[in-house]
């Protein structure tokens, strides 16, 4: 048979099957949501002094959150060892950058061991929170303890910053970075003050909870 005869034949089932391959041909996978951003605030606890590549606190935290499901959900490390309040403030403008979402401030563990005025604490971390309020960022707060050596006056005046401030700005809370590791040599390196990796296993399992709270807060923002 002569193909002008099959002509009108084919261009219909031409059409056809051009109308089929965009009816059932799949659409893109749509991301349930975007990525979000957290930039971990810190000094060497956050930074992982003296730890593998994978062991410190931002790594490990990161696989915790994608195990728990919150795969779009990145963590980004802006700790310095031996950094205080003075320099993480000093530092702000470019440690936490414009593609930050929300924030875990984790700062004066130095400024506790270098017996650095609470009052120059309290006014440094108070200052760092109202410029990240300012670019609408939630924020996550850990705080921290006093050496008990540098005495009683002094434990009260410092310990107290982190409660205050949170309370004051309305910030998330996770009252104590180093709960269940501090003291506890098993979980520390040789000089008694960093968590091993084991450690900072510990610290992520108990902060988890605020972190989660901290991206609900900071979707929440995004849908606003």
């Amino acid at each position: 048979m002569r193909y002008g005869l099959w002509a009108p034949l084919c261009k219909l089932f031409s059409g056809a099957a051009l109308v089929l391959l965009v009816v059932t041909a799949p659409l893109p996978a749509q991301a349930e949501e975007d990525e979000l951003t957290i930039v971990a605030l810190g000094d060497s606890l956050t930074a992982g002094y003296l730890l593998g590549p994978d062991e410190g606190f931002v790594e490990q935290l990161d696989r915790a959150l994608d195990a728990a499901g919150h795969e779009n959900v990145k963590v980004v490390n802006a700790g310095v060892s031996g950094d205080t309040s003075s320099g993480g403030l000093a530092r702000l403008d470019w440690a936490v950058g414009p593609e930050a979402d929300a924030v875990i401030l984790e700062l004066g563990a130095n400024d506790a061991l270098r017996a650095i005025d609470p009052a120059l604490t309290r006014k440094n971390l108070t200052e760092i929170v109202a410029q990240l309020k300012e670019r609408d960022l939630p924020i996550l707060l850990a705080g921290m303890y006093a050496p008990p050596n540098l005495g009683r006056d002094y434990g009260e005046a410092f310990n107290s910053i982190y409660p205050d401030l949170a309370e004051e700005e309305g910030l998330l809370l996770y009252p104590f970075f180093l709960e269940g590791v501090a003291g506890d040599r098993t979980l520390n390196l040789g000089d008694g003050i960093h968590p091993t990796a084991e450690g900072v296993g510990v610290i992520v399992e108990g902060i988890m909870p605020r972190v989660e709270d901290l991206i609900a807060e900071a979707r929440a923002r995004d849908t606003e």
